[in-house]
């Protein structure tokens, strides 16, 4: 990932409460002649072996990466487990909310017009190696664990157990449980901290007039982590003619 220092997290309790929020990750593969990709809903199990919130390894147990486990399954028929190699690296890509900015928004075009637009986005990439299971025992754990995290709160939750014990074996049997062993964690949060206090004042109005529920988020984030101390003040004077300016996207 590329990722400028003014738009990296390194607060692990805070990339970890990302990534449960998001509940789902892109799980990216290399199948020997191109990139594979499946969408699969996700568990960061960080554990007692994963690395503290300073970012220091803990002690881990066997098959724990440094930040702990990513846990989710795929369909038997998905060919993507068949093809990956054991042990190899995987990434998982997680997803926050994204939007365009327009430079008309910024104060700064109106004082020397050398604006362009960008993109703002949060995103979480884990890495780490991968391994298949085909244990039912394992599946099962795993399945009615996640079942959990979307069920206990409801007024009548629903358990894997509730479902009959033949019915859940058969649908055991046509998933594969996927274990990503996080051995390095990336978070990136575009949230214009390099424009200055009035760009990013009308990036956020320019924001919450948009429709969608991805403009009103980035900007509910961007008025989060506003703090004067996050400004880039180098930013408000434009780059020279053709480098790339900080509000390129990326």
């Amino acid at each position: 990932m590329y990722l400028p220092h003014h738009f990296a997290v390194s607060d692990l309790g805070e990339v970890a409460a990302f990534v449960a929020a998001a509940g789902a990750a892109d799980l990216v593969t290399f199948d020997g002649t191109r990139p594979v990709a499946t969408l699969v809903p996700v568990l960061w199990d960080r554990g007692s072996g994963a690395a503290t919130e300073s970012g220091e390894p803990a002690g881990r147990e066997p098959g724990d990466g440094e930040y702990g486990r990513l846990l989710g399954h795929i369909a038997l028929a998905n060919p993507q487990w068949q093809t990956a190699q054991p042990g190899a690296l995987a990434l998982a890509i997680v997803h926050g909310p994204q939007a365009y900015i327009s430079p008309s928004w910024y104060e700064s075009t109106t004082r020397h017009g050398r604006t362009v637009p960008t993109w703002n986005y949060q995103t979480v990439h884990l890495t780490g190696t991968l391994a298949v299971h085909r244990d039912p025992e394992w599946l099962r754990a795993q399945v009615a664990r996640l079942t959990s995290r979307y069920e206990d709160f409801r007024p009548q939750p629903w358990a894997v157990t509730d479902a009959p014990p033949e019915y859940i074996d058969g649908q055991l049997r046509a998933i594969v449980g996927i274990e990503l062993a996080v051995t390095a964690v990336e978070a990136k949060y575009k949230l214009s901290q390099n424009r200055g206090a009035a760009d990013q004042a009308g990036a956020r109005a320019g924001l919450r007039a948009e429709p969608g529920p991805g403009p009103a988020a980035i900007a509910a984030q961007m008025t989060a982590r506003s703090p004067a101390s996050t400004v880039n003040t180098a930013a408000e004077t434009p780059p020279a003619a053709g480098r790339r300016g900080p509000g390129s996207a990326g």
